[in-house]
């Protein structure tokens, strides 16, 4: 995987092949970037990146001027790797090791944009729960962007607060606002 775009583009991440990801593809990355580039100035909002796992998009969002990046995961070995990661290119990335679901109970912060990447086997159910807890709970800014990567097969159009998918390669994302 690579930063695609900011100031460290080009750079390229090899994450250890024992971590349990399945990191964005470059080309689904560069086109989710270019959408959200023409909705948001970078170096002004706050990202909360769930199932982090490599830290993939975490590095992408720094290295386009964002400050304030909280990336949650619930295995040791990734957040280990996006801190040495994060520390290595001196970017700004907050980890927090906790499942997911109990880091969206109980966390207060409200973000810009929170993007999640849940395992693709994940059933509806708990595909639903990610939005659901995030708009219950109040994390999300006002005008702010819920994102969720998955299978282009796992169809999420009718999870409440949906606004549109787009489709790249296998790869699909879902916004919610």
């Amino acid at each position: 995987m690579r930063i695609i775009s900011g100031s460290h583009k080009g750079r390229k991440i090899l994450a250890p092949k024992k971590l349990p990801v399945r990191p964005t593809t470059d080309m689904a990355k560069e086109a989710l970037f270019n959408i959200l580039n023409n909705q948001y100035y970078f170096d002004d909002i706050s990202v909360l990146d769930l199932f982090a796992g490599t830290g993939n998009i975490s590095y992408e969002f720094a290295s386009r001027g964002t400050e304030q990046i909280t990336a949650v995961d619930d295995n040791y070995g990734c957040i280990k790797f996006i801190n040495e990661t994060a520390e290595s290119f001196n970017m700004p990335i907050h980890t927090i090791k906790s499942d997911v679901f109990k880091f969206l109970q109980h966390s207060k912060q409200k973000h810009s944009i929170i993007f999640a990447d849940p395992p693709y086997n994940f059933d509806g159910e708990l595909f639903a729960k990610i939005p659901d807890l995030i708009f219950k709970n109040e994390l999300l800014e006002d005008d702010g962007l819920v994102i969720v990567e998955h299978s282009k097969h796992t169809d999420l159009s009718d999870m409440e607060r949906y606004s549109h998918t787009k489709n790249y390669g296998g790869n699909a994302f879902s916004f919610f606002e």
